[in-house]
């Protein structure tokens, strides 16, 4: 057998996608436990910062970056023919993100500039990997992503300089900056995958694949809108300026999601979703518009849309694929999976509803972190043994 464990390299570092889909999911769970018992059980977390803060950069430089990290790792091999980044160089890669947590959550023992640099340091050599490999392969489309990589390191540093100095409004700019760039991945990577995965699903189960209709000006309406709403996010600009370009990015991608016909992948949970994360992103960018033009939506109410209901839903629909898809098994959902989906879909309303003042705050927060964590302790249980068994075809990787 041609595997990975006969070529002396540990199943777990055969493949990015194995190790960083697996600390995804744990450090999901550990920074919202952890986050709860700080907020609610009295438990003395030495930030040393302001504990909102840290929790928002550890979901999106933290919990975030490793599940990107194993995505554009797993999928640039596929757009090169590179050899997967694995073994010793995959294991040093990993360390550094974990160095980064660890710094975060000893933070208020260490040096400041120590904890800095520690946390810093992971997403530039990511993104300086991911351009040689593109690079030498002749694959400059992808540098998008390289470029994005190293917006999300300049947001991360306004973070580091916000925690050095105290100002909020530096904490505040690295947030939006992290959450409008990945909103950029998301239309940028969802919206190659999502249509292509349903148009083949719907040709193999004896469906009209044309269904799934994709348009170019649309193409270029609902990415243009998301970087449109990033460089108004940027610019000294009204609130209300902001506002409009998350409007008009919220209709584009409405529209463009429509066209999916995601409704005709219902039967598929590997599928549906994946449309349902899309439009959490959607519903998250109409409520960010609307949210300055009346004193109904509170104006953080997006900012749960997106990150629990859009990014949690679709990190975990995309592991749960790519951890059978890469390795030679079934394209299918593990027994009970489903309802780690129902879970982190309760986790975003009852976010939602809390943050909206529907529900009461203590109890709709616990409800959905309670959500939260079920929902990626059962991705770790039902494919933790998925991601450190080889390959049953005896393929490496």
């Amino acid at each position: 057998m041609n595997n990975a464990n006969t070529m002396g390299v540990p199943v777990l570092l055969a493949h990015p996608f194995r190790p960083f889909f697996l600390l995804a999911g744990i450090y999901a769970i550990v920074v919202v436990l952890g986050w709860i018992a700080f907020l609610f059980g009295g438990w003395p977390i030495p930030l040393g910062w302001s504990p909102l803060q840290w929790h928002s950069h550890e979901m999106l430089y933290g919990f975030v970056a490793a599940a990107i990290a194993g995505f554009v790792l797993t999928a640039m091999t596929n757009w090169t023919g590179a050899h997967p980044l694995q073994g010793l160089g995959l294991l040093s890669l990993l360390l550094l993100w974990l160095a980064g947590r660890l710094a975060m959550w000893f933070a208020g023992w260490l040096p400041g500039w120590l904890v800095a640099v520690v946390d810093l340091a992971f997403l530039p050599v990511l993104a300086i990997y991911m351009a040689h490999v593109l690079i030498s392969h002749q694959n400059r489309r992808n540098l998008v992503l390289v470029a994005v990589l190293t917006l999300l390191f300049i947001g991360n540093l306004y973070m580091q300089i916000g925690f050095a100095t105290g100002k909020t409004g530096l904490l505040q700019t690295g947030q939006l900056l992290g959450l409008d760039l990945v909103t950029v991945l998301i239309v940028v990577i969802a919206g190659r995958i999502i249509p292509a995965f349903s148009s083949n699903w719907l040709r193999s189960n004896g469906h009209n694949p044309e269904a799934v209709k994709t348009f170019r000006w649309l193409e270029f309406a609902s990415l243009g809108s998301v970087v449109l709403l990033l460089l108004v996010d940027w610019l000294p600009l009204p609130i209300q300026a902001a506002s409009a370009a998350a409007l008009l990015a919220g209709a584009a991608n409405g529209v463009r999601l429509a066209g999916w016909a995601g409704w005709k992948t219902a039967r598929e949970p590997l599928l549906w979703i994946l449309h349902l994360a899309y439009l959490w992103v959607v519903v998250a960018l109409l409520l960010r518009g609307a949210s300055a033009f009346t004193d109904t939506i509170a104006p953080t109410v997006w900012q749960h849309a997106l990150g629990v209901g859009g990014i949690g839903t679709l990190i975990l629909g995309v592991m749960t694929r790519v951890a059978v898809g890469h390795t030679g098994r079934p394209l299918q959902l593990q027994r009970f999976a489903v309802f780690a989906y129902i879970a982190i879909t309760g986790a975003a309303v009852l976010r939602l509803l809390a943050a909206a003042g529907l529900l009461d705050y203590r109890l709709g927060v616990s409800l959905s972190a309670l959500s939260w964590v079920v929902a990626f302790s059962l991705f770790v249980l039902l494919y933790a043994p998925v991601l450190a068994a080889p390959r049953p075809d005896g393929r490496p990787g």
